[in-house]
């Protein structure tokens, strides 16, 4: 049974778990009409199908301080992680979500995103925000079935880098004590 926990500094290995490879299957193509934010799915022919692997960030848990690390746990083994950061304004900033391969597909992303949700709603926040790169559309479409919505999109954030030509998408989600109802804009 998946479990999760905030991760403690005894257990501060916990936060760098690696990252592993994920499919890039299409891209997402964000419209705003009329003051709705609204998108496309544009699948790739199996051919052009690829995978990519972020490089691990070994991160520090001292010096990340104002974060929160939320692990999900298969007994003792941390097989997921949610990083949050205090944000700029009423809404908490999700830096980093992901789960080991072999765990994939077993709920355990949207088990942290609840997580994450009653941990910003403890902490006074109105939701959460974070931010996917528009050509992994598996990382979109999830944030947007577990109720978050399109906030924004930057096409510029990449330019001169290896990157150049991918967007960042800008996803919120609201938390129910401060909205009658979850926004979800698909």
């Amino acid at each position: 049974m998946i479990t999760t926990k905030i991760i403690d500094f005894q257990h501060k290995a916990d936060i760098n778990i690696p990252n592993e490879p994920f499919k890039l299957l299409g891209r997402i193509l964000v419209s705003y009409n009329n003051g709705k934010w609204d998108y496309q799915l544009k699948k790739y022919p199996s051919e052009k199908v690829t995978e990519m692997c972020f490089p691990d960030e070994n991160y520090d848990y001292e010096a990340m301080k104002d974060s929160v690390f939320v692990g999900a746990y298969d007994d003792e083994k941390c097989v997921g992680l949610a990083i949050l950061q205090p944000g700029f304004f009423k809404y908490m900033y999700l830096y980093d979500l992901k789960v080991n391969q072999e765990y994939r597909g077993q709920h355990i992303g949207q088990i942290l995103i609840t997580k994450a949700k009653e941990i910003a709603k403890e902490k006074g926040y109105a939701g959460l925000y974070t931010q996917g790169q528009d050509n992994n559309p598996g990382a979109c479409l999830f944030y947007l079935h577990t109720g978050f919505y399109i906030g924004g999109i930057d096409t510029n954030v990449y330019r001169h880098t290896k990157q150049a030509g991918k967007a960042i998408l800008f996803s919120i989600v609201k938390l129910s004590k401060y909205s009658k109802k979850t926004e979800i804009s698909c």
